[in-house]
């Protein structure tokens, strides 16, 4: 994972290049990828906050992401979808479908059901990204943080802030920011 930095400093740039001006600078840092992260394959997008993923000997499991939570999908027939739910669901999709992907943990495994709990990056051609904040910036998710695992979450409300104020996603004209 040593070439990571490089990549980072170059999204950090291009990140700060495209926020509107009128919004202030973040006053917590864009997190860096882990060093020591899992990397695994998504095999599987289940909606807008969960995947399945493939470790290299073939192992499989489900990944919840940390700090975020998104409208749901009906996944049964007859089951309704939440206003967004399909939105969230297609943005990540987009984002990390038959990717490799970066897990990072936090805290705790697991949660009640048994799904892995990570902070999930996707290395594009701009750099490493953090699927979490992604679908928080655009306006696709919701912020909650459950102690222990809180690392990113002063950085998830500031996007969730900054989501609101420039009208991304549910909280503005419809649009979601691209993935």
């Amino acid at each position: 994972m040593g070439g990571i930095r490089g990549p980072l400093a170059v999204l950090s740039l291009s990140l700060a290049l495209v926020l509107p001006a009128s919004l202030p600078a973040l006053a917590v840092d864009a997190p860096l990828p882990p060093a020591d992260g899992e990397l695994v394959r998504v095999i599987d997008v289940t909606d807008g906050d969960t995947i399945r993923v493939e470790w290299p000997d073939g192992w499989w499991e489900r990944v919840r992401y940390i700090g975020i939570d998104t409208p749901e999908i009906g996944h049964d027939p007859g089951e309704q979808d939440e206003p967004w739910g399909r939105e969230a669901t297609e943005f990540n999709r987009d984002l990390v479908d038959g990717q490799q992907v970066l897990l990072e943990r936090d805290i705790s495994d697991t949660d009640r059901y048994d799904r892995l709990l990570r902070y999930v990056w996707v290395e594009t051609e701009d750099g490493w990204r953090m699927v979490n904040g992604e679908l928080v910036a655009a306006g696709l998710a919701d912020v909650h943080a459950y102690e222990p695992d809180t690392r990113h979450d002063q950085w998830f409300r500031q996007l969730h802030d900054e989501a609101i104020a420039a009208g991304r996603g549910r909280y503005g004209d419809g649009e979601a920011g691209e993935p």
